[in-house]
């Protein structure tokens, strides 16, 4: 069969090719790997015996998932992903939490050799996420599934950490600043929270990197698994700070926005052990640095809401 990629798929790495793989603009290879997806998901079946029931969309924004069945009937998801999504890293996390909290990964070792970018999933239900549910469960279910999330990193590991991945990410919040005098206060404000969050000892447990409501799912293994991290080491308050801004349309459209911003800082805070003041800095840091990116490859509506968040906290 012919593996179109969703058109949402093209457009987030239309975006990346916009911005460059680490926010420093220029080529990042998606492309390339755009063009040749149709062959290596292809070869990806074919080495694998597996049958293909169809192409998920709308999909993700940084890969390609196909729902497949195994050689032995057992249904699955084929995931493929360029390099700059790192999918051997997420391999390496897929394979430490081995199940728990997370979508389990079939193929740790891949017999036929061929697993850059090529990940064998569980197959959860990609039409049923934690955002289905009323915000104060959602927010619970997905808070407990964090929790089983933050372990220890294994001894040896290729992960990045929370200190390299937020400096890449403030050189081009700097370059922005440079160029736009009105974001300049609120990124001046963000870098400084990192500087002062990355002065003590780091705490070292395996994150997720890019924790919301939509990126857990519901299973048959356990009710919800999380799925697509980009995993990184450090504090949890780190993971933590995306679900804070989860729904932000709904936030910055509510009258008592901020208000419910604050609530839910404290709220989730308390519920997993994380110092309330870490949570905020990082909420603020993860935020501006979302608005600036959202900005930089047009995503003006984004950019707002994303800043003006940001502006409460």
């Amino acid at each position: 069969m012919a593996f179109e990629p969703p058109r949402r798929l093209v457009r987030a790495l239309g975006e990346t090719q916009r911005s460059g793989s680490n926010g420093s603009g220029g080529s990042n290879g998606t492309g390339e790997w755009l063009d040749k997806l149709p062959v290596l998901a292809q070869q990806a079946v074919d080495l694998r015996e597996l049958a293909v029931e169809r192409v998920q969309a709308p999909g993700g924004r940084s890969s390609l998932v196909l729902l497949v069945r195994q050689a032995d009937g057992t249904p699955a998801v084929l995931k493929l992903a360029p390099p700059r999504a790192r999918p051997e890293s997420e391999r390496a996390a897929l394979a430490h939490w081995d199940g728990r909290g997370a979508v389990q990964l079939l193929n740790p070792a891949d017999a036929q050799g061929d697993t850059h970018g090529v990940l064998v999933l569980e197959r959860l239900r990609p039409d049923l996420s934690v955002r289905s549910l009323p915000e104060a469960k959602a927010l619970l279910e997905a808070a407990g599934t964090l929790r089983r999330l933050w372990v220890e990193p294994p001894a040896t590991h290729v992960f990045e950490t929370v200190a390299e991945r937020t400096g890449r990410q403030a050189e081009a919040m700097r370059a922005a600043a440079s160029a736009d005098t009105e974001v300049a206060p609120l990124v001046d404000a963000a870098l400084a929270a990192r500087e002062e969050l990355l002065a003590g000892p780091p705490e070292e447990r395996l994150l997720h990197g890019t924790f919301r409501q939509s990126k857990v799912l519901a299973g048959e293994r356990m009710p919800w698994l999380a799925v697509g991290p980009d995993p990184v080491v450090g504090e949890c308050a780190f993971d933590l700070a995306r679900l804070v801004r989860d729904r932000v349309e709904d936030l910055i459209a509510s009258p008592s926005g901020s208000s419910i911003t604050r609530r839910r800082v404290k709220r989730l805070a308390e519920s997993l052990e994380v110092d309330q003041d870490r949570l905020r800095g990082w909420t603020l840091f993860r935020a501006v640095e979302s608005g600036v990116r959202a900005g930089r490859v047009g995503r003006p509506q984004d950019a707002e809401l994303l800043l003006e968040f940001a502006g409460w906290l």
